[in-house]
């Protein structure tokens, strides 16, 4: 604001200090700082301020404010002319893609109109058709070109990480009771893990809740990932933080609860506010350990022998009760990454080569509208059926076609395809 005051807001008010409100009134949780919408539009509005200010650009652009001034760009420098510039500024770019470019300018269109409402700007410049005209078209990427599991890559993935998961538990509880107590040991790790991805690769596949909901986010702190005190599997049930930024109880079908039942009771978990799906990264439990254990007092000499008992740091943490984070929605991608290579699942998708968390989701999506229909599946999936039927219409237009493949048969007789 104008002499840094949130109550200036005319023409002098330098852009940059309309910023941090904003991003306060889109973000989420207690003071607006945390989301993941947050932390994008901050990059592009960073990105448009250093534009604007001829930090960005070609080596002939000086940004918005006219040469022979010496200030920061402020709401007076602003007209549809200059977000017709960020256009093309934005589209010139050749490392983004077209629904990128459009993206990206969305994030500066957003602020624009926020700025319009609050007083800073007569008129939405960024949405004028001026100002849009140098964007790239929409690529005419449709929802059903979104990677979706099919009914062979669900199988093959869940069926591998079956076989994983029980040939590790069944190495560790068959070992003799005299076996060396370390070998004992990473024989347990192994099998605490295999059961973790074959429970996550389970849950993503046939509950259809979003990654989001079910693990941690580094950047929202209301999303700390489920625990074992979310699900009631007698129920089969879970409670996770929605989208809709409430929570919800969301559905666990029969093929979840067997998975989940075998790695609860391999896991043990010390209290019912451990993840259901920790960490299992080695430095980040390392820290979380010898951290804790000072904090209980332990000198660094136990603490050291304490660790050198065992084979990986998350038994330790089992014992003493030293809660891991959840896995993040970036570590779920890694684990479905190596899964996916190591199953060979035969993927043929523009953008992933693996099966990707959201893929599962749409699959889901795929077999309840096929099988009950939009209102079934918008309950299901938690979404509206508006979205639900935008979202999966090239089954409809699949189905409608059937329809009048048939409706032609019946009229015009078999079509005959001979002089194609």
């Amino acid at each position: 604001m104008n002499q840094n005051t949130p109550s200036a807001r005319d023409g002098t008010t330098p852009l940059t200090s309309s910023f941090e409100r904003y991003l306060q009134d889109k973000g989420k949780g207690r003071g607006g700082d945390g989301g993941n919408y947050r932390r994008n539009a901050a990059r592009e509005l960073e990105r448009f301020a250093e534009w604007a200010t001829g930090d960005r650009g070609d080596d002939d652009w000086t940004g918005i404010v006219p040469d022979d001034v010496n200030r920061e760009p402020t709401f007076d420098d602003l007209d549809e002319r200059v977000f017709r510039e960020y256009a093309r500024y934005l589209g010139g770019d050749r490392g983004l893609k077209q629904n990128t470019v459009q993206t990206y300018y969305r994030y500066i269109s957003a602020w624009c109109g926020w700025c319009v409402n609050e007083g800073y700007l007569e008129a939405h410049y960024a949405q004028r058709a001026s100002a849009m005209a140098p964007l790239p078209e929409d690529d005419g990427r449709k929802p059903g070109d979104q990677q979706a599991w099919t009914s062979e890559q669900r199988h093959a993935l869940t069926r591998h990480v079956s076989e994983q998961a029980r040939d590790a538990v069944e190495a560790y509880t068959t070992l003799p009771e005299d076996n060396d107590p370390v070998g004992r040991q990473r024989a347990r790790y192994a099998a605490l893990k295999a059961a973790r991805d074959r429970a996550l690769v389970f849950v993503l596949a046939y509950t259809a809740v979003r990654v989001g909901e079910l693990l941690r986010d580094p950047n929202d702190p209301r999303r700390r990932g489920v625990r074992w005190e979310d699900l009631s599997l007698n129920d089969g049930s879970m409670d996770v933080y929605r989208k809709k930024q409430q929570w919800d109880a969301a559905s666990l079908p029969d093929p979840v609860i067997s998975p989940l039942q075998s790695y609860r009771q391999l896991m043990d978990p010390p209290t019912e506010r451990w993840p259901v799906f920790p960490t299992f990264d080695q430095r980040t439990l390392a820290e979380l350990v010898q951290d804790e254990l000072e904090d209980r007092g332990e000198p660094p000499e136990a603490i050291t022998e304490r660790r050198d008992e065992y084979a990986r740091d998350l038994l330790l943490a089992l014992d003493e009760d030293i809660r891991p984070p959840s896995i993040t929605t970036d570590g779920a991608r890694s684990i479905l990454q190596r899964l996916s290579e190591v199953a060979e699942i035969d993927i043929d998708h523009p953008k992933h080569d693996y099966l990707a968390p959201h893929g599962g989701r749409r699959g889901m999506g795929e077999v309840l509208v096929r099988a009950f229909g939009y209102t079934v599946a918008a309950r299901y999936l938690d979404n509206s059926e508006e979205m639900v039927r935008e979202r999966y219409s090239h089954i409809e237009a699949g189905e409608l076609g059937d329809v009048a493949t048939e409706a032609l048969s019946e009229v015009d007789g078999p079509v005959n395809n001979s002089h194609m």
